[in-house]
């Protein structure tokens, strides 16, 4: 069942997407070379706990995982794109680093992930984040009242496909608002003109990703992350979005 929000229960979300865009800004600014991804995760702890927020990860336990998650932030290095459980890794110039955050504030949640080049990077790899940052524009641009669910996955497989990027469609977007994953899922390639029709009140998590090379995941042996097959490096955007009668709402943009 999808629940339609009040103006005023999306004003509250944005609130908690303003956190969390924030939390993704401040680590992205501590994540360079010599510094451990756990200390990213334990930078992410005290900021959640400063803020009176709620982590949706932590004991998250869904059936793909080897639950309980016991931490507060996906962090993903390189071939690494979903789920990423923090690790003792030293980060290095060149690695690519995705972080997926999501929380809740006064029983509203927001969800974002962004992927950043630490230090300097290979130009491939540059283009591969801006592809998926590009497609989460196309993607925000396309959800609006009367359009279909198909229009915004189309949108941004289109700036994969242009690209030469593979899409999976196992994992993509979704809808969130009381609780991390609700109805619908929003595949990252899909039909125009097919699925459900957007309506104001809707807010989805927008979250195109992929990698240089083949499309299929394994799981690390961690039970939690999801790696490219062929080990290439891989890149994650995510905007948690509403649908109002102006059109799309950002809910987790810095103000």
């Amino acid at each position: 069942m999808i629940e339609l929000k009040t103006a005023r229960e999306i004003d509250r979300m944005a609130v908690t997407g303003e956190f969390v865009a924030q939390t993704l800004a401040d680590l992205s600014r501590h994540a360079e070379p010599g510094v451990n991804v756990l200390d990213l995760e334990h930078r992410a702890r005290r900021l959640v706990a400063d803020r009176g927020a709620v982590s949706c990860y932590w004991d998250y336990a869904p059936s793909f995982g080897r639950g309980p998650f016991r931490n507060v932030i996906c962090l993903s290095v390189n071939d690494a794109v979903l789920h990423g459980l923090p690790h003792d890794h030293v980060l290095r110039d060149g690695d690519l680093l995705s972080m997926d955050f999501a929380v809740s504030i006064d029983g509203w949640v927001a969800d974002a992930a962004v992927t950043l080049i630490v230090g300097d990077g290979a130009a491939e790899d540059r283009a591969l984040i801006d592809s998926t940052r590009r497609a989460l524009d196309a993607g925000i641009a396309a959800a609006t009242p009367g359009a279909r669910l198909g229009d915004i996955s189309a949108a941004i497989g289109a700036v994969a496909g242009a690209g030469g990027y593979a899409v999976n469609t196992d994992f993509g977007g979704h809808g969130l608002g009381r609780t991390m994953h609700e109805d619908p899922h929003v595949p990252n390639r899909g039909k125009p003109g097919r699925g459900l029709v957007l309506q104001p009140g809707m807010a989805l998590a927008l979250e195109p990703w992929w990698g240089r090379g083949t499309a299929r995941l394994i799981v690390d042996d961690d039970g939690w992350t999801l790696r490219s097959a062929d080990g290439s490096n891989t890149a994650h955007s995510e905007h948690t979005i509403a649908v109002t009668e102006h059109g799309p709402r950002v809910l987790t943009a810095l103000g």
